[in-house]
């Protein structure tokens, strides 16, 4: 069942409808209010964007993509969160986990790699809110310009020129191998 049918039958009162987009989207939701500075809290976040999402369903424009939307909704209710809590959440990325479930071939090769993580997740945290929010959206959540956009409730130009404003700080403070 694709979004647009799911949309349809959870307005029709079919649950297991909605619970299909809740398991197509949890991880992603998830990982976004993770990203965007909910921390230990990513999981409460996400529950109550899903049920935002679901009581704001039928004004969901049925032309959009429904991923964005949802993504939104997540931001939204994570800033609420930082911002109620008076201070930035720890940013972490769980980054290369399929390559950890394996032993690495090479150690140093590997000790270096999470070293190189380890710096960049650091320089990450130090950047302007804005231009984090850009860089974690397209680079790590992999969202294109239009759906980071939509994300951020801004233009695609904003993200344009956040997105490179946080590029060039994380290669002066990283370095260019990381680039």
């Amino acid at each position: 069942m694709d979004d647009d049918e799911a949309i349809t039958r959870s307005l029709d009162g079919d649950l297991n409808a909605y619970e299909a987009l809740v398991a197509r989207y949890s991880a992603l939701a998830h990982r976004t209010a993770y990203l965007l500075g909910a921390g230990d809290e990513a999981e409460d976040v996400v529950q109550e964007a899903f049920v935002k999402a679901f009581r704001h369903l039928p004004g969901f424009r049925r032309e959009s993509p429904f991923r964005p939307w949802l993504l939104r909704i997540v931001a939204n209710e994570t800033h609420n969160l930082t911002r109620s809590r008076g201070r930035r959440a720890e940013l972490a990325l769980r980054l290369g986990a399929a390559a950890d479930e394996r032993a690495p071939d090479d150690p140093e090769g590997s000790a270096v790699a999470t070293d190189r993580r380890a710096r960049l997740l650091a320089a990450v945290r130090t950047l302007p809110e804005r231009e984090r929010q850009a860089v974690v959206c397209r680079y790590f959540l992999q969202l294109t310009e239009a759906e980071t956009a939509q994300v951020l409730d801004c233009p695609v130009g904003t993200v344009k020129s956040s997105t490179h404003r946080g590029l060039a700080r994380l290669r002066e403070e990283v370095g260019n191998e990381l680039a």
